[in-house]
């Protein structure tokens, strides 16, 4: 796209929408931030009103406690799906294009090796279940939506486990993770990056991955947190999932495939330690 492209993230308060619209500022872009109360995307008329006058709408909007929503499913559907939907027909409606962010959780996180951008989507949880259909919704409507699927996020703009992990460090002699557990974790800062490239490609609408590269466990994260802050890794001990008992399933594999980066010539994704060490002190800074 040119240089005089209109953004508009939605959700900008979040721990995304803050570093995407620091990253779009810094690099001189036009972006408008929105969210609630200004925002209501379950407000369709409102929402066309909003996304008139811009070229590419970022949707960061979700009901993102994945417990929460075992329980109210409905209104995480009504914000997951309905509200992405409207995004959705008003971009149509103004020419715009969506980026709308998703999650690993739409998986059923059984597989044994990376999910490929199509693979086949089972979800487990009532999240997962309101995010698939909000990713259907938009791809219904405006096909060439950018759907970016994320995981394990951590930022310095919100609650996370790294910040968590760093807090405890403080107040516990040791702590107790997750090791049964797969995935990538991911830094805000790198999926604001992968945002822009793939609106400046341009690339071709559907689901992309916007993890970090590699894998580890929780446990595995929780370690490299301790190591990366000086401390004693062997203070994180492994536990089951099955010990914790959480009201929602957790995908025991959320390990996504990078795949469609090669075939638009961009590059993969770099690795999650590398993204962990820059990130390291400017979240904990941050959260501290």
């Amino acid at each position: 796209m040119g240089d005089n492209v209109r953004w508009l993230v939605v959700g900008a308060r979040g721990m995304l929408g803050t570093d995407l619209v620091d990253r779009l500022e810094a690099d001189g872009r036009e972006v408008t931030a929105l969210d609630l109360p200004a925002l209501d995307i379950l407000d369709l008329d409102g929402t066309l009103e909003r996304v008139a006058g811009h070229d590419v709408v970022v949707n960061c909007a979700a009901f993102t406690d994945v417990d929460q929503a075992e329980e109210a499913e409905p209104l995480a559907f009504a914000v997951n799906a309905v509200g992405a939907t409207n995004l959705a027909r008003a971009a149509v409606a103004t020419g715009a294009r969506l980026v709308h962010i998703s999650t690993d959780y739409v998986f059923a996180g059984d597989a044994s090796t990376p999910y490929a951008e199509d693979a086949a989507l089972a979800p487990r949880s009532a999240y997962g279940r309101t995010k698939a259909a909000g990713e259907w919704g938009v791809l219904a409507t405006a096909p060439d939506s950018i759907v970016l699927r994320i995981a394990w996020l951590y930022g310095a703009h919100g609650r996370n486990f790294l910040a968590t992990m760093a807090r405890l460090a403080g107040e516990r002699d040791t702590l107790t993770v997750v090791d049964d557990q797969a995935g990538q974790p991911t830094w805000t800062v790198d999926v604001a990056d992968r945002i822009c490239a793939l609106v400046d490609t341009p690339v071709p609408g559907g689901a992309w991955h916007g993890t970090s590269g590699g894998s580890t466990t929780w446990w595995g994260f929780a370690q490299a947190i301790f190591s990366g802050l000086a401390l004693d890794p062997g203070r994180v001990r492994p536990v089951t999932t099955e010990q914790l008992s959480r009201p929602a399933p957790r995908p025991a594999y959320s390990v996504l495939g990078h795949d469609r980066w090669a075939a638009a010539g961009l590059p993969a994704p770099r690795d999650w330690r590398e993204s962990l060490a820059e990130a390291l002190p400017l979240v904990v800074g941050a959260t501290s």
